[in-house]
């Protein structure tokens, strides 16, 4: 550059001697305005000083307390944040480092901390030496998460050394690195685009020659250079679908002085594209409250259709900075990153702070053991992340016990088995020694379990000395290990010992193995007992033959005599319910005798009475008793439909406040009240239909067409709820009796998923000793139960996988009345021995990823405390009734003396006067029924003010 003339030099020289009088004067203004203060603050130096020096030892007590705290657990995150607010706020800065450098060793550091502690550090280390060590900071912090911030404070602070050798360099290599980590980031990635473009167009000043000066050939070539590094961001960024991009799409068309080329325009048009797709996702973001895991998971599966790994990368990192501490979400990253990315530099650190942020969660310690395998990481760095795996706290035993197959499994990949012995071989038996001690010594104290009851550890340890070490002692001594823990009763254990001698023993110690299951197993004998004789069909002599008939013929008698006493002593309980059940029917009928006469005593009413109580026959008594859960609707109901809460009088000018739905439902009610009028009814020709789901569209027309085939239909009487619901069940009756024979034949039939109930209408005031239905409670051998089923499953999926157990005579799926699907199951075999073979095949297998469970039926004993129930009372626990509040035993009752209820037998009627007698019968079955008598207003108002 030209050098200044004398003139301008002179010109300068003037300009500075005024700029340095101005700044005398303004200094000499500034020491005369300091004096005037401090003469002011002498008067209150005192009180400050005092004040100051009270909240200075506060806050000392309370770092104090927190270092304590934190001595005593270091894991406290919010004790962590509290001591580095304090420290900050007191200017403890080398304490200050120091308490940050300890969270950060425990934590991954949220963005806000890690930027609180880059500006202190830069305010700290002007000094170019002490540059470097903020470098290594800024590494770190971008390790955490991945922060677009971060990435932008870190080039910036890098623009203050470029003027050291190679800083201009290593400036464009963060730089480079940021829009790598968070230049897809599509609403804070255009921020470091911009920074890195505002930086090449400083460097480009510095090369430009000045305006009139032809530049050489070297200053054209370096300017060239810079030029195209600016085409070349922009050409990138408008690649890139970013927010606000048409701005700087604008600017790039200001800056360029050929224009845009066509290539960029196609490329911009590409992404704008792909922006106004993902703009959606962008602006629910935007308007949805933290942590936004539902948006985020919509958007990453968005993502994922897409296929760009690059954008699903960026879109996991951003919902995982908003939810580190969601374990799944952490699952599906690393899930990805496995098996679709690949990368190792990639893939491990990112494992790495999945277990930083969810210690607890085994599957994420699991995967990165796995993780380390896969991509050659050395023994050493897989035995120290399992050690710290071990010791960061799962929630139950089960998690140990899958950790420790890991890791074990991962030993045994090391061993070569062709060696009779190795270091990897000892190490192997070494850690089955360890991890049994462990579970004994660790697992159980803690948890008060195993955590693994089949000794999954132990079977797979005896596989292993069988199949690879030709082991068999060492594997026979782990099988009596294993079946002195509780297992000896299990067929299935035995037949997985049988099966380890089959492959890798001797038919001395199979015949062995076979004789001890026999005489040891308790849940599926007829099996283990089978599979005896057909081995010694196979391999056994005559005389082996028959000790084997004789130890099973014995076994197999006494297991039958224990089952008949079993069954003997279920019908006994059986019958005596049944006549406990009688008992109670009759003393409700002995005391709906005594309401009829105490109702009669009023005349006004005696018409009304029987209504109620010819009604009340015909929903009740005349239905099986397996349908008496639902009810039909009686005629109190339909007063209180009609009139409200108000008795049948309404206040003047009250309008019920009901829908169009509940007037619906009052129109049913009345349709029904008249539809039941003795003229009308006839049981002998009508049957009951139940267990009908409520959603059931047109319930009449739906039976209707079902039943015509039966025979002619006089009426269909469905069963609504007083909001017009429909309840489940209806009367179905027919002109001629000979039509419910062939409706009865419908029964169990399937209505929308659901199997429907047909049964005969009884007036069981007329027959009490007419025997209703009621649901098996006794174990059923030939069918299995089956649980934890996906809800997609079909009868015919099912069936079609039961098909290879046996002969399947049924598959019924278990539904909620609404007909959605429970996961649960029947199947029913053509007897108990491929039923048996089912169970011990299916059980613990998976179905669409859900694993099931299977056992032979055996339906508990029905939950009958209901009104109605036939549930003896002898089998009734007693049940603690507890208040809005819990178990609390402080609580009040806030009810008067004189609403409560007495226990004994004698009562009031309503007018006052003594009521009969009622057997003891009557009053217990009342009692269990849980019925109480209506009471009037009078009765109320008498009661309350008799007190």
């Amino acid at each position: 550059m030209a050098a200044p003339s004398n003139a301008e030099q002179t010109q300068l020289q003037d300009m500075e001697e005024e700029d340095a009088g101005m700044e005398e004067r303004e200094m000499e203004s500034d020491e005369e305005d300091d004096e005037e203060e401090e003469g002011m603050g002498e008067e209150n130096s005192d009180d400050e000083g005092d004040d100051s020096s009270e909240d200075e030892k506060e806050n000392e007590a309370e770092i104090q307390r927190l270092e304590e705290q934190l001595s005593i657990n270091a894991f406290d995150y919010n004790c962590h944040v509290d001591l580095i607010k304090l420290l900050k706020q007191e200017g403890e800065l080398f304490r200050l480092r120091k308490a940050r450098q300890k969270m950060s060793e425990l934590f991954p550091l949220t963005e806000e901390i890690w930027l609180d502690w880059l500006k202190d550090e830069i305010r700290l280390t002007e000094e170019e030496p002490n540059r470097e060590k903020v470098y290594e900071l800024f590494e770190k912090a971008t390790k955490d998460y991945i922060c677009p911030d971060i990435w932008l404070e870190f080039a910036q602070y890098s623009i203050g050394g470029m003027g050291s050798p190679g800083g201009i360099d290593k400036v464009r290599s963060i730089f480079e690195r940021a829009v790598t980590a968070v230049g897809l980031h599509m609403t804070k990635g255009h921020a470091v685009w911009e920074a890195y473009r505002e930086f090449e167009n400083a460097i480009l000043s510095t090369v430009q020659p000045p305006p009139g000066r032809i530049p050489t050939s070297e200053e054209q070539e370096l300017l060239n250079t810079q030029l195209g590094r600016i085409h070349s961001l922009f050409r990138r960024q408008l690649a890139v679908p970013l927010m606000d991009m048409e701005t700087t799409y604008a600017e790039y068309e200001e800056w360029s002085e050929r224009g845009v080329p066509e290539t960029v325009v196609h490329q911009y048009k590409k992404a704008s594209q792909q922006m106004e797709k993902c703009r959606s996702f962008e602006e629910s973001l935007l308007v949805a409250e933290p942590p936004k895991l539902a948006e985020y998971q919509t958007y990453i599966d968005f993502e994922l259709k897409e296929g760009d790994p690059a954008r699903i990368q960026i879109i996991f990192e951003r919902t995982l900075a908003e939810n580190c501490l969601v374990p799944d979400m952490w699952a599906k990253c690393t899930t990805y990153l496995d098996r679709q990315l690949k990368i190792k530099d990639l893939v491990l650190p990112t494992h790495e702070r999945a277990v930083r942020n969810c210690p607890w969660t085994m599957g994420l310690w699991k995967s990165y053991l796995q993780a380390l395998e896969r991509h050659g990481a050395d023994h050493q760095t897989v035995s120290d992340v399992f050690e710290k795996a071990l010791n960061a706290g799962f929630i139950q035993a089960t998690d140990y016990v899958e950790i420790w197959q890991a890791y074990l499994d991962y030993l045994r990949r090391r061993v070569d088995f062709s060696k009779e012995s190795s270091k990897e071989l000892e190490e192997l038996r070494g850690s089955f020694s360890r991890s049994l001690d462990y579970m004994k010594q660790d697992v159980e104290e803690r948890f008060g379990e195993s955590g693994d009851p089949s000794c999954i550890i132990m079977q797979i340890w005896a596989r292993i000395e069988a199949l690879h070490c030709k082991n068999m002692q060492k594997a026979r001594e782990l099988w009596d290990s294993i079946m002195t823990k509780g297992n000896a009763k299990y067929a299935n254990m035995w037949l997985e010992y049988y099966n380890l001698e089959r492959s890798y023993g001797d038919s001395v110690h199979c015949r062995k193995a076979l004789h001890r299951a026999v005489q040891c197993t308790s849940d599926y004998p007829e099996h283990v007992c089978e599979v005896l004789l057909t081995f010694e069909r196979v391999e056994g002599s005559l005389a082996d033959w028959d000790v084997a008939v004789q130890k099973t013929e014995s076994r197999l008698n006494r297991i039958n005599e224990q089952r008949a006493k079993v069954a003997e002593k279920e019908a006994n309980m059986a019958r005596q319910e049944g006549e406990r059940a009688d008992q109670r029917r009759k003393a409700k009928l002995d005391k709906k005798s005594q309401k009829k006469i105490q109702k009669g005593t009023r005349a006004g009413e005696k018409r009304k009475a029987e209504q109620d109580d010819y009604q009340n026959d015909w929903n009740e008594d005349s239905a099986p008793k397996r349908h008496r859960g639902n009810g039909d609707q009686t005629t109190e109901e339909y007063m209180e439909t009609e009139t409200g809460l108000f008795g049948r009088n309404a206040p003047p000018g009250y309008k019920p406040a009901g829908t169009k739905r509940a007037q619906q439902g009052a129109e049913a009610a009345a349709q029904r009240h008249n539809d039941d009028k003795p003229e009308l009814r006839n049981d002998n020709s009508s049957v009951f239909i139940s267990n009908l789901t409520y959603t059931l569209q047109e319930p009449e027309e739906r039976l209707r067409t079902l039943f015509e085939t039966c025979g002619p239909i006089k009426q269909i009487r469905p069963v609504f709820s007083n909001k017009g619901s429909f309840k489940g069940y209806c009367y179905v009756q027919f002109e001629s009796p000979m039509s419910v024979s062939e409706a009865l034949k419908l029964d169990r039939h399937e209505v929308e998923g659901r199997p429907m109930f047909v049964s005969p209408c009884v007036d069981k005031s007329k027959n009490p000793d007419f025997k209703v239905f009621k649901y098996n409670t006794s174990m059923e051998k030939q069918k299995i139960f089956i649980s934890g089923l996906p809800f997609s499953c079909t009868k015919e999926q099912l069936e079609e996988i039961c098909k290879s157990h046996g002969t399947v005579k049924e598959v019924r799926l278990v539904t909620y009345r609404s007909g959605k699907p429970k996961g649960l199951a029947y199947v029913e075999f053509a007897d108990e021995a491929q039923a048996s073979q089912a169970v011990l095949k299916m059980d613990g297998t998976d179905i669409e990823d859900n694993k099931i469970s299977v056992a032979i039926s055996n339906p508990p004993r029905r939950n009958m405390d209901k009104a109605g129930s036939n549930r003896p009372m002898s089998d009734m626990a007693p049940r603690q009734v507890y208040g809005s509040r819990g178990r609390g035993r402080t609580q009040l009752s806030l009810l008067p003396r004189s609403l409560h209820r007495q226990a004994g037998p004698a009562s009031k009627v309503e007018n006052g006067t003594a009521a009969q007698q009622v057997p003891e019968a009557a009053s217990a079955a009342s009692s269990a029924a849980g019925e109480t008598k209506p009471l009037s207003n009078s009765d109320f108002a008498r009661m309350l003010l008799s007190k």
